[in-house]
């Protein structure tokens, strides 16, 4: 079997691929096959935190390890091709062999390169979503409700599930807030970039001179906290009401005190849950949220403490950054950060959002790729 090592990949003198890459990769595969050997172990088989914390591990390092074994194969049959080249008789068969050969090593290079970029450790989790009309009065209301509708019906695209906790209807149609948790793997890696100002151009249903007006909806995405997650929420710093649900919960909506407003008082942070059929299914719901938001607090503030974050960061992330702009006479969808355009405005508003998605991961991964070699 060819003994493979660092060195015998410099030696082949593929560009693409460096010393601090391999070591990176090679450090990479000794940590999987590590967790692996640990899972074996009794002492941890019978401890279910550990048990899930390295599942969860080796899941990350999947993708990675896998690529790279591939890799290391393909500059082994390279290396050997090469000798095949020799031969009078397979020399010409074996030319083609190691086109083939060559062009997939490209491949897995840069695939390589994009899955040793830094991994955001929230990638994996549930994404929590609040959806508000801001500027346009009805008009911005019914658009939030538009854009709720985009979400819900990308994630049922994806596979992914959804629970509104709490929501208020506009007076026209739409919501002046809804707030929900799409639940899936992977969820909040694909909508992360939501979160700032959507802005709609259209003739709104409810002006009757025809005349197109601008209105403008804000989304809000933050990971849901996972429960092991060490966040110590002091309950003498909460203030709890609690008070009859006007959202669409089912039976026993304005019937009973059932919604619940949790206020974090040091920080002024505001959650409310009125959809589910109980108080105390409500509570649980809200203390979930509130933990997520104090979470986001923290981290938030744990980045700009240590002064990491990105340069090349898609966006800043609040409310009032405008993102993307709706054109309905046009049929346009444009997102301003990238520059990216689209006029499939009516695909996408029915949860096809593929194309913009992959677009920003791909602007991501590029900028975080040239903060790499920076």
């Amino acid at each position: 079997m060819y003994n493979f090592n660092k060195y015998d990949i410099i030696g082949l003198n593929y560009e693409r691929i460096g010393d601090n890459m391999i070591e990176r990769l090679e450090a990479t595969l000794e940590k999987y096959n590590q967790l692996q050997e640990e899972l074996t172990k009794p002492e941890v088989l019978s401890d279910i935190k550990k048990t899930k914390a390295y599942s969860k591990e080796i899941a990350e390092l999947e993708d990675i390890v896998t690529c790279y074994k591939k890799y290391k194969k393909v500059l082994e049959d390279i290396e050997n091709t090469k000798e095949m080249v020799k031969d009078p008789e397979l020399g010409e068969m074996a030319k083609e062999e190691l086109k083939n050969l060559e062009e997939e090593k490209i491949a897995l290079d840069s695939e390589l390169e994009v899955l040793l970029i830094p991994k955001d450790p929230n990638d994996s989790k549930n994404v929590i979503m609040e959806i508000r009309g801001a500027a346009g009065g009805d008009e911005a209301n019914i658009f939030a409700g538009d854009l709720f509708r985009m979400y819900t019906r990308y994630a049922e695209k994806q596979g992914f599930s959804y629970q509104v906790y709490n929501s208020i209807d506009g007076t026209a149609g739409g919501f002046s807030q809804i707030e929900l948790i799409i639940k899936g793997n992977g969820a909040y890696s694909k909508l992360k970039y939501e979160s700032g100002s959507h802005r709609v151009q259209r003739v709104p249903v409810t002006e009757s001179n025809g005349r197109l007006q601008t209105s403008t909806a804000t989304v809000l995405v933050m990971p849901e906290a996972d429960e092991d997650v060490e966040l110590e929420i002091n309950p003498n710093d909460l203030r709890i009401d609690i008070y009859r649900s006007s959202g669409c919960g089912g039976q026993g909506v304005n019937t009973t005190d059932s919604a619940v407003r949790i206020t974090h008082l040091p920080t002024g942070v505001v959650v409310t849950c009125q959809n589910e059929r109980s108080q105390i299914q409500n509570k649980e719901q809200a203390m979930k949220v509130l933990k997520s938001r104090l979470y986001e607090l923290q981290e938030q503030e744990k980045a700009e403490k240590e002064g990491n974050e990105r340069r090349s960061k898609i966006g800043t992330g609040d409310r009032a950054e405008k993102i993307r702009t709706y054109n309905y006479p046009q049929n346009r969808v444009t997102d301003h950060r990238i520059g990216f355009t689209t006029n499939n405005l009516d695909r996408i508003m029915d949860g096809a959002l593929d194309d913009i998605i992959d677009a920003l991961i791909q602007e991501d991964q590029k900028r975080k790729l040239q903060g790499e070699t920076e």
